[in-house]
C-alpha cells in the first residue's frame, strides 16, 4: 500500500479555484486513486475518482460535477483535484486514497485504513 501526501489546500473567496496534489510514495499505476473530504462533525464522504493507468476513466459526486476535475500523472505519482468555482460549501479537509480496486475507492472506502493528514480548503462568501 502506498502513502499519500495532500497539499495545495488554502483559503478563497466563493467563485476562486484551486488545485490539490496528492503524491504517492510509490508506484500508483496500477491503483484507483480518489479524493474524499471531510465537512465538521460529518464523516468523510466521496468527491472524485480515477481509475488505473493513464487516462482512466473519472466519477464524481453529483455536487461537484462540472466544477472539479480529477486527473493523475502515473509518471509523478501524483493525483490532483482542479477546484473551480469554489462554493463555501465546499469547506472541508480534503484527502485521498488509492486502492487496486476502483469499488473500494468510489463505494467501499470507509473500509480504508490509512489515510493522510488531508488539506484544508476554506472558501469564505
Amino acid at each position: 500500500q502506498v502513502q499519500l501526501v495532500e497539499s495545495g489546500g488554502g483559503s478563497v473567496e466563493t467563485g476562486g479555484s484551486l488545485t490539490l496534489s496528492c503524491v504517492a510514495s510509490g508506484a500508483i499505476d496500477t491503483y484507483a486513486t480518489g479524493w474524499f473530504r471531510q465537512f465538521p462533525g460529518k464523516e468523510r464522504e466521496f468527491v472524485a475518482s480515477i481509475s488505473r493507468y493513464s487516462g482512466g476513466s473519472t466519477y464524481y459526486t453529483d455536487s461537484v460535477k462540472g466544477r472539479f476535475t480529477i486527473s493523475r500523472s502515473n509518471s509523478k505519482n501524483t493525483v490532483y483535484l482542479q477546484m473551480n468555482n469554489l462554493t463555501p460549501e465546499d469547506t472541508a479537509v480534503y484527502y485521498c486514497n488509492a486502492d487496486p480496486k476502483l469499488h473500494n475507492i468510489i463505494q467501499a472506502f470507509r473500509t480504508l485504513r490509512s489515510w493522510g493528514l488531508g488539506t484544508q480548503v476554506t472558501v469564505s462568501s
